[in-house]
């Protein structure tokens, strides 16, 4: 059985249209949109630009984590959240190197982004780390570094320089980092 077509037309769905002024606003906000995200990469830190200092509280409540404090040390900072499926990949890798090179010379630190701290530190009880993570539920610190994507992380040398910079994880990712730390490592940088 088919239906004629004089039938369907007279029950088709006629085409909606966007009520006026609802239009230019749904254009403006695109534009606003693309204009924060090309600013917030026009400021994505690189190679050779200094790390910015940050004073953040702990994720666990005790403190405060600050870059400054591991100067002369060669840092791997790392944003990460609990819902950013590659970062709970990326969690485990970043704590075997932390236990790979000498903690004089080498310090992981982390910030994260969760705007609940509790979901956090659930993943936290599973996955332990010994590095401090900083707590940002606002996201004030990836503006700082113009973080682009999650994860991000930056090799900083001793003297707060960044000569590393790795977006986004997947197995494998690992062994490419180790290879820039150790060569920070042994630049004496």
């Amino acid at each position: 059985m088919t239906t004629p077509i004089s039938t369907w037309r007279h029950h088709a769905k006629r085409p909606q249209t966007i009520p006026s002024g609802l239009g230019s606003f749904i254009a403006i906000f695109a534009v606003a949109v693309a204009a924060v995200l090309a600013a917030n990469a026009s400021l994505a830190l690189d190679l050779g630009d200094r790390a910015p200092a940050f004073s953040a509280p702990s994720l666990d409540g005790k403190g405060m984590v600050e870059l400054s404090r591991f100067r002369g040390k060669v840092v791997y900072l790392d944003f990460w959240a609990s819902w950013c499926a590659p970062c709970l990949i990326a969690i485990p890798e970043i704590e075997k190197m932390r236990e790979e090179f000498p903690a004089q010379d080498f310090q992981v630190v982390a910030v994260n982004l969760d705007t609940k701290s509790k979901k956090a530190l659930r993943f936290l009880k599973k996955h332990p780390i010994g590095y401090p993570s900083a707590s940002d539920p606002k996201g004030k610190l990836p503006g700082q570094y113009g973080v682009e994507t999650m994860p991000t992380s930056y090799l900083i040398d001793s003297d707060g320089v960044i000569r590393y910079v790795h977006r986004g994880f997947k197995r494998g990712d690992a062994a490419k980092i180790r290879h820039e730390i150790r060569a920070l490592l042994e630049s004496g940088k």
